[in-house]
C-alpha cells in the first residue's frame, strides 16, 4: 500500500476524495501571513567534504574552551565531570530507552529515576520531585501554574532578579490567559526587594530565585514567611543547584515548590543544551504536580517494584483533566545527574559548592582590590556583577576572554555591568590574568 501520492494523477485523486481544487487548498486554515510565497534561498547541493569544511568554518567563529577563556555562567555552568558518568549513561538500556511504558521491561530504568527523585528530594529539602521537566524556564512556569491550580487565584509576583529567560517563557505560559504578572523589585544590594508582598492581593503564588541571576542569595525564609501569611505558595527557582551543596535548602526555608536547571549535575554545556528541569514539592500538593512520577510498590508476589504513577498528564487522562501538557521527561539528563549526585556523595557536594564559593570569592576580592566596583553587595555564589567600560568587554574578547555577561540587554538601567562567574573549573592563574588584563 502506498501512503503518500507519488505522480500528478495521485496528487489529483486525492484532491477529489477531499473536494479540493489546488493543493493550496490543503493550507487554507493557515492565515496568509503566516505563509511563505517566494521560494527558499537555499545554497546549492554540496559533497560531504565540502560541508565539513563548511561546518567547520562555522564552529570556529564560536567562542568555546580551552581556546577561550569563559567567565560566562547567568545559569549554564562549567563543572568537572566524572568519567564515570559518560561511561554508565552511555549503556545501551539508558541510552535507547525513551520511556519506561511497561514496568514490567523497564525496571532498571524506573528503579534509576526513582533514585533521581530520592537524591533530588534531599538535595532541595522537600518532601517529593518528579521525573524531571525539560529544563528550567518549563520548571518555573510549570511551578506557576500549579500555584494557581491549587490556590484558584489569578495573580503572580516574580523578582525581577529571577532568570530573564526564564521570566519571558512564563509570560509565554501566561499570556493567553487572564493572569496577571507583578515584577518585584531589587534593592540595592541586588535581592529581592519583599517588602510589598503583603500589600498585594490575590497573589497564586510567589517566585524568588536563590542565588538570583546577579549571583546573589536571597533570604527565602522571610520572603517564604510573607508569602504564606497573604495565603499565597513559595515557589524558590535556581539555575546553579551545586550552591545547595554548601546553602540552606529551599524546603528547610519554607518552600512549596523548588524548580530550576540541573545542567550542574552532571550535563555539560553542549552550547546551550539539553537541560533538565528539576522540580520538587510538599507531598500534599503531589496530585497537582506537572510531569510523572516513578513510585516504588510490590507485586503480587511481595517483590519490590517501580512503576509509573500518578502521572496526570495529557497522554494518559483527558487532556481537559491534565495537569500539563508536559508528555516526556529528560530521563537521559535525569539519569546523568542522578549518577553525579550519588558519585559525589553529600560530603563531595558540599566540598565542591565550598570550593566553586571560594574560586568566586578569590575573583571578587581582587577586582576589589584592584579598584572595580561590585555594585551588590552581600554573599553570593559562583558569580557576582561588576561594573567596567563596555568597550573594555570588546577589548578581551579579541584576546579570547569572554569577562562575563552585559547586563544591559536584558536590564536597561545596568549599562556596562557584566555578570561574571568562576567554577571549580576555573584556575588561579586564569583569574589572575583576567583581573591583569581589565585593569590595563
Amino acid at each position: 500500500m502506498r501512503y503518500l501520492p507519488h505522480t500528478p494523477e495521485d496528487i489529483s485523486q486525492m484532491l477529489a476524495v477531499l473536494g479540493l481544487d489546488r493543493l493550496d487548498d490543503l493550507f487554507a486554515t493557515i492565515p496568509e501571513s503566516c505563509r511563505r510565497t517566494e521560494e527558499m534561498d537555499l545554497p546549492e547541493p554540496a559533497t560531504e567534504w565540502d560541508l565539513s569544511e563548511q561546518m567547520g568554518a562555522i564552529a570556529g567563529t564560536v567562542a568555546v574552551c580551552p581556546e577561550y577563556k569563559l567567565f560566562l555562567g547567568a545559569g549554564s555552568y562549567d563543572h568537572h565531570i566524572p568519567s564515570s558518568i559518560s561511561y554508565l549513561l552511555g549503556r545501551s538500556e539508558f541510552v535507547t530507552s525513551y520511556t519506561p511504558y511497561q514496568p514490567e521491561m523497564s525496571q532498571g530504568t524506573l528503579q534509576a529515576i526513582f533514585e533521581y527523585q530520592t537524591l533530588v528530594s534531599r538535595l532541595l529539602g522537600m518532601e517529593m520531585a518528579n521525573a524531571s521537566i525539560y529544563d528550567g524556564a518549563t520548571a518555573l512556569a510549570e511551578a506557576v501554574l500549579m500555584s494557581v491550580r491549587i490556590t484558584r487565584k489569578n495573580r503572580i509576583a516574580i523578582s525581577s532578579a529571577v532568570h530573564p529567560l526564564y521570566r519571558r517563557v512564563v509570560e509565554t505560559y501566561l499570556g493567553p490567559t487572564d493572569y496577571e504578572i507583578v515584577e518585584l523589585p531589587v534593592t540595592e544590594s541586588g535581592t529581592t526587594d519583599v517588602s510589598s508582598l503583603d500589600r498585594i492581593d490575590g497573589l497564586a503564588g510567589v517566585a524568588i530565585q536563590s542565588p538570583n541571576f546577579f549571583g546573589c542569595i536571597e533570604d527565602l525564609e522571610t520572603a517564604a514567611g510573607l508569602t504564606h501569611k497573604g495565603g499565597a505558595l513559595f515557589i524558590t527557582a535556581f539555575t546553579e543547584p551545586m550552591a545547595y551543596g554548601l546553602l540552606k535548602s529551599p524546603g528547610s526555608q519554607g518552600a512549596d515548590i523548588a524548580c530550576g536547571e540541573g545542567q550542574s549535575l552532571g550535563i555539560p554545556r553542549s552550547f546551550g543544551g539539553p537541560g533538565l528541569g528539576l522540580f520538587a514539592g510538599k507531598l500534599k500538593y503531589v496530585r497537582n504536580m506537572p510531569g510523572r512520577l516513578v513510585g516504588e510498590t510490590v507485586d503480587l508476589d511481595g517483590k519490590r517494584g517501580f512503576v509509573l504513577t500518578l502521572s496526570t498528564r495529557e497522554q494518559h487522562i483527558r487532556r481537559e483533566k491534565a495537569t500539563s501538557n508536559i508528555c516526556t521527561n529528560n530521563s537521559l539528563c535525569a539519569l546523568a545527574a542522578a549518577m553525579y549526585m550519588a558519585s559525589v556523595g553529600g560530603s563531595g557536594l558540599r566540598d565542591l559548592a565550598r570550593l566553586n564559593y571560594d574560586k568566586s570569592e578569590y575573583l571578587k576580592s581582587s577586582l576589589k582590590a584592584a579598584g572595580f566596583d561590585i555594585p551588590f553587595a552581600g554573599p553570593h555564589f559562583n558569580e557576582f556583577v561588576v561594573k567596567y567600560p563596555a568597550e573594555t568587554y570588546q577589548r578581551l574578547r579579541e584576546k579570547k576572554i569572554i569577562a562575563g555577561l552585559p547586563l544591559e540587554p536584558y536590564y536597561p538601567e545596568l549599562p556596562a555591568h557584566f555578570l561574571l562567574c568562576a567554577t571549580e573549573t576555573t584556575r588561579k592563574e586564569e583569574i589572575d590574568n583576567l583581573v591583569k588584563e581589565l585593569s590595563s
